[in-house]
């Protein structure tokens, strides 16, 4: 299909809500580095910042790091982190309000749901005995690094890769789900996965995103970053603050592709049915963690000891339970959550 008739099918596209309300609401996002979504009254409005504590056990320097996924033993002790959390009465969590399945805000509810939004309460139900003692802020995929660092949440659970790099800056709990990048463009589309199908196309992805990463290492002629990108004069056109502006990108025609998680673009093709999956698997294996702020080991513990829990129970699991419920449909034959790795296993 030539460029044009490519461009002419993605005018056809519709996305779930529609093209100007995913786009007013990506603009929303994209402005607001933190956006308090849900207040429970109880407690504090979040004013106190999440305390790190001492480094007890300092997470691996990037060039020491060669398996990043390992995180630190299962513990329910209480720590200097998880003490600020109870004296406040509420987890802050920085989460995602537009990723269909994961956490979006369901817009006849007006609640915010999805897999990852399950685990925030676990958290909560776990440390403070009440799965609604949470202040939910929406964090661009660009700023979730920022917001630990800044104080402004406790954890970050928001489809975050665990990497050597970001082990640099944050600290994570064990793995909770498996993932891998694929691409994203429409049924029509010549483009046949990450390949050499991709050479000359607008492609488009996250900013601090492991897909812009795998596309730095290897682009196969793909066009996938603007120019001035990072700078004020950035149009935010093919490397953008927040990864749901890439299907509206692509909805109206501005690119080509999207590279992102498989797990993300699952859900947004459930959103839109004129897009799909390109390649037959996803080309790199990557695995989600909750992010806290680096050093802040006791609630790395606490959290690796709610996800024991969250893991257990076989079929009957709180993760298969989620799982069934929010991504089985678009991500089928999954048995069971990754197991967890431990340093010093």
């Amino acid at each position: 299909m030539s460029r044009s008739k490519e461009r002419s099918a993605r005018g056809g596209l519709r996305g779930w809500g529609g093209v100007a309300g995913m786009a007013a609401a990506c603009a929303v996002t994209a402005a607001v580095t933190l956006l308090p979504l849900a207040h429970h009254s109880g407690g504090a409005a979040g004013a106190d910042a999440p305390g790190g504590g001492a480094v007890t056990a300092a997470q691996a320097r990037a060039e020491e790091c060669t398996e990043p996924e390992a995180s630190l033993p299962a513990s329910s002790a209480d720590g200097p982190s998880i003490e600020k959390i109870k004296e406040r009465g509420k987890l802050i969590a920085g989460v995602d309000q537009n990723s269909f399945r994961w956490g979006y805000r369901n817009p006849e509810a007006r609640e915010l749901e999805g897999f990852d939004i399950d685990l925030v309460r676990a958290i909560a139900e776990d440390v403070l005995g009440d799965p609604d003692a949470v202040i939910f802020r929406a964090i661009p995929t660009n700023q979730r690094i920022a917001a630990l660092e800044n104080d402004r949440v406790d954890v970050v659970v928001r489809t975050m890769t665990i990497n050597c790099k970001r082990l640099e800056q944050v600290s994570f709990s064990t793995a909770y789900f498996q993932a891998g990048q694929q691409v994203l463009a429409p049924k029509g589309s010549t483009i046949t996965g990450y390949d050499e199908s991709l050479k000359g196309k607008r492609v488009c992805s996250a900013e601090g995103s492991t897909a812009y990463e795998a596309l730095e290492k290897k682009s196969f002629g793909a066009l996938y970053k603007d120019d001035f990108d990072g700078t004020e004069r950035d149009r935010d056109l093919l490397t953008v603050p927040n990864q749901l502006d890439c299907l509206v990108r692509l909805q109206l025609g501005e690119v080509d592709a999207v590279v992102t998680d498989n797990a993300l673009a699952a859900g947004q093709a459930a959103q839109d049915p004129a897009v799909e999956l390109k390649g037959r698997a996803p080309f790199t294996t990557e695995y989600y963690g909750v992010a806290t702020k680096k050093g802040a080991d006791d609630l790395v513990a606490r959290v690796n000891k709610v996800l024991v829990d969250y893991r257990a129970g076989g079929d009957s699991s709180p993760w298969m339970t989620s799982y069934r419920k929010w991504l089985a449909a678009g991500l089928p034959g999954i048995a069971g959550p990754p197991a967890p790795k431990y340093r010093g296993d």
